[in-house]
């Protein structure tokens, strides 16, 4: 197989120097944005979108098929960039992203309408790996981190900013949100210009086979980890309407709610690399798992918005902690000639967390046992997790 970084070695392997400028580095970080958009871009018009294009008896399909087409479509991506390079995968996502999301709103009927934003979830999972692989082989060791903790901060405030735009747009006339998708032939463009399509070479693409399989059979626990913080989060984000409503609060209200947790969450992924160096990796995950448990706790007993604030601040501090550290990870412990195939079994771990949530709306009640069994199952996972950190504390020590 090629990648980018193999052919980067092959032709000269003390090009370490090279450093992405200041225009590549915001385009690798605006493309994280399209992670959260695929969804949140119909999210404020749903109603009207789901009529005009006559889907209206499963609206909210609209928003979390793209996640299941991310996870049954993400081994392909993944061996797609490991095969291609990372930055033929992405100029290709980024194209058929354009084509497939404006598309949409051409199509009508549940079976053309559903398969374009299943393929179009596909594509996502292409774009978030491969746009992830890219900054893995022009960024390295803090370097690194602190980049993928900025990814994680763009993909957060890129869902305050398209619900907010889509809203404005969806009352304007249904069609135009869809024009939002465009933003990925721009980045296309971008990619072309500021972003050199051979990365340099890196000291540790030279891991031999053994590391290579000692790498990545350590990313179980990190998999397992993505899907459940998504699923912790996502509960949060599907049961709130509701139970906000019953607080009082209408739509919009809802919306600015809902978009708090998504600025606390930037805010703290920008805390996460000195977070994690302080406390360790799995601890930082602990921790993560405990505000999850926390904040769906809070959700559970809140009879006032004064309280409920302090859950949405909970909530966005476990995302950012969680989120962005396992893409970094993911990473490092996945050897060069794999790192795409391993970032898109990431990207489907993430996408299943969030993609099972949606049958959540379907129980009955205002969801207080929903809000319940997720604090509890946040807690048994902190609890995992920083039992790993001291069995391997331990048996290093031994």
């Amino acid at each position: 197989m090629t990648t980018s970084t193999s052919r980067g070695i092959a032709q000269d392997t003390r090009d370490t120097s090279r450093s992405l400028s200041g225009g590549g580095r915001f385009t690798l970080l605006a493309v994280a944005c399209l992670t959260i958009m695929v969804g949140t871009v119909v999210a404020p018009g749903l109603l009207s979108i789901a009529s005009a294009l006559e889907v209206e008896s499963h609206a909210s399909w609209l928003i979390t098929l793209p996640s299941l087409g991310a996870v049954l479509f993400a081994p392909i991506a993944g061996r797609m960039i490991d095969r291609l390079g990372a930055y033929r995968a992405l100029t290709g996502g980024l194209f058929l992203y354009g084509l497939l999301g404006a598309g949409g709103a051409l199509l009508e009927g549940t079976v053309a309408v559903f398969a374009d934003r299943i393929l179009l979830g596909g594509v996502t999972a292409v774009v978030m790996a491969g746009g992830t692989t890219l900054i893995s082989e022009w960024y390295h060791g803090h370097a690194r981190l602190k980049m993928i903790a900025q990814q994680g901060m763009s993909i957060e405030l890129g869902g305050v900013i398209f619900l907010f735009v889509s809203g404005v747009l969806a009352g304007i006339a249904w069609q135009l949100p869809f024009l939002l998708y465009l933003l990925a032939w721009l980045l296309l463009a971008m990619l072309w210009m500021m972003v050199p399509r051979q990365s340099p070479a890196v000291p540790d693409e030279t891991v031999g086979k053994s590391g290579q399989q000692a790498l990545s059979a350590s990313l179980t626990s990190v998999y397992l980890a993505a899907a459940m913080a998504m699923t912790l989060f996502f509960t949060a984000i599907v049961m709130l309407p509701k139970r906000l409503n019953l607080l009082g609060l209408n739509e919009a209200s809802t919306g600015i709610f809902l978009a708090a947790i998504s600025m606390v969450a930037v805010v703290a992924a920008m805390w996460m690399p000195k977070v994690s160096r302080t406390l360790r990796e799995m601890p930082t995950l602990a921790l993560a798992f405990v505000l999850y448990a926390a904040s769906l706790f809070v959700f559970q007993q809140a009879e006032s918005m004064g309280v409920m604030s302090a859950g949405a601040v909970l909530a966005g501090m476990g995302f950012g902690f969680s989120i962005p550290l396992l893409n970094h990870m993911t990473v490092e412990r996945s050897h060069a000639l794999v790192r795409g195939r391993n970032l898109a079994y990431l990207t489907m771990a993430i996408f299943l967390g969030q993609f099972l949530t949606s049958f959540l709306e379907f129980l009955p009640g205002d969801g207080r046992h929903v809000f319940g069994f997720g604090a509890v199952l946040g807690l048994i996972f902190a609890a995992l997790y920083l039992g790993i950190h001291l069995l391997k504390r331990d048996s290093r020590g031994a």
